[in-house]
């Protein structure tokens, strides 16, 4: 009897990851339509009506004379109203910006699914496309974003992208966290970051703080094993998950890698 409550549990617990496994992956800030975003930057807001009745947000960054465009996919918290100000870092160095939320944060809505998440990049990258040269779009993803980032590169034909904080594959590091389960089974999000470097065509480099519990940085040095060729890895000694953007190397790199465009 005890063994089949045990057996019973165990069942139910793997259904309940199923069916709810958004909750642990993604921590949304929901914004009413009419929420008014307030930069120090100009911008303006972007609608994008999805073929499958979704909606995604977006704000776009624009600098006189701009070198360029960053399209920075976020990570899985919040909405753009406070990740907007990560546009800072690359308008000062004379390049447009532009963030979408993901379905269910900030404005955006619809049902998320991996497909979806993908499409919807790749649509706002469409866009993107329209008015600015491959030559002069990098692709940033950060966190959560890294590997739709890198889906997105595969797809299309940005002239750099940079990955900062990336995982491997998202089910390794979700085993972390789940060993006893069985995700290979279960996980609606196999996002696989490697596969998608492999085709990948422009230069890619990455940014990981040594000391990243969340996303160990393990992950990007077996990337860059993988894929010597494509692959540049700049560590921050010392660097967590959330904290780069307090080491002066980080932006060091960062400043380095988007000079490259000049």
């Amino acid at each position: 009897m005890i063994l089949i409550w045990i057996g019973g549990f165990y069942v139910a617990l793997c259904l309940f990851f199923y069916f709810f496994q958004h909750f642990f992956f993604f921590r949304p800030e929901i914004l009413g339509s009419g929420f008014q975003y307030k930069y120090d930057f100009p911008h303006e807001e972007l609608h994008f009506n999805m073929a499958d009745g979704g909606y995604v947000n977006a704000v776009h960054f624009k600098v006189p004379n701009s070198r360029g465009i960053i399209y920075y996919l976020k990570g899985n918290s919040r909405s753009i109203k406070g990740w907007g100000k990560f546009s800072k870092d690359f308008l000062s160095n004379g390049y447009d910006f532009i963030m979408m939320d993901y379905r269910g944060f900030g404005k955006s809505k619809g049902k998320r699914s991996m497909k979806t998440l993908f499409n919807d990049a790749t649509t706002v990258y469409d866009w993107v496309e329209e008015r600015y040269p491959n030559s002069k779009i990098v692709v940033f993803g950060r966190s959560m974003g890294s590997g739709i980032a890198a889906y997105v590169a595969s797809e299309k034909q940005p002239e750099l992208l940079i990955l900062d904080s990336p995982y491997y594959q998202f089910i390794k590091n979700v085993t972390r966290y789940a060993w006893f389960m069985p995700i290979k089974w279960l996980l609606r999000y196999n996002i696989d970051t490697r596969s998608y470097l492999g085709k990948t065509q422009c230069p890619i480099h990455i940014i990981h703080g040594t000391h990243d519990r969340l996303i160990p940085y393990a992950h990007s040095e077996r990337l860059h094993a993988e894929l010597p060729e494509k692959v540049k890895l700049h560590p921050i000694k010392k660097g967590k998950h959330n904290d780069l953007p307090s080491f002066p190397k980080y932006f060091e790199i960062l400043y380095k890698l988007i000079d490259i465009k000049q």
